[in-house]
């Protein structure tokens, strides 16, 4: 232990400057959130489902639920069954466990529905196309209306493309 606080006592305070905030969506939050209840008059409500994602994504996805991007406070919310949900999120390759699951929460889900594929595994299949436990992407089994890339992709994309799946809906 003295060992250890030796070397805190001959480390010297970092002195590089703190890196600059990327505002680029803060100040837009009126917006967003006017745009959700024009379309809907309610919460937007989303059903997460993972198809066969390595978590990357989904740990973005918690990163919207943070103090940060408070997509609650923006009027869309997370539920835990597809009878309750507008859009499906879903992440990943789909794989050959979970195609069931998939098209069981999708018919599950109310008319009219979204989905919205988040993640280049679930746009493309990503490095896991080829595998033979995939059927392939989210589009090659249900109709995707958005997909957003990245591997993962940002918090701020996420929010981006399921807003950009609203507005579709709304035209």
């Amino acid at each position: 232990m003295w060992q250890l606080i030796r070397q805190f006592a001959r480390t010297d305070f970092p002195d590089e400057p703190v890196p600059a905030v990327e505002d680029a969506w803060h100040g837009k939050e009126r917006q967003f959130r006017q745009d959700i209840l024009d379309l809907l008059g309610r919460a937007l409500c989303i059903r997460q489902i993972d198809a066969g994602s390595c978590n990357g994504c989904e740990l973005e996805i918690h990163a919207l639920n943070n103090p940060y991007y408070n997509i609650e406070g923006l009027g869309i919310k997370f539920v835990a069954s597809p009878r309750h949900a507008d859009m499906l999120l879903v992440t990943g390759p789909v794989t050959l466990n979970m195609r069931a699951a998939v098209l069981a929460a999708y018919e599950a889900t109310p008319a009219p529905k979204l989905v919205v594929a988040a993640g280049e595994c679930a746009c493309t299949g990503g490095i896991f196309v080829d595998s033979y436990a995939v059927c392939g992407p989210v589009s090659s089994i249900l109709p995707v209306d958005v997909t957003i890339p990245g591997c993962p992709p940002p918090p701020a994309d996420l929010l981006r493309g399921i807003l950009t799946a609203c507005k579709t809906r709304r035209s």
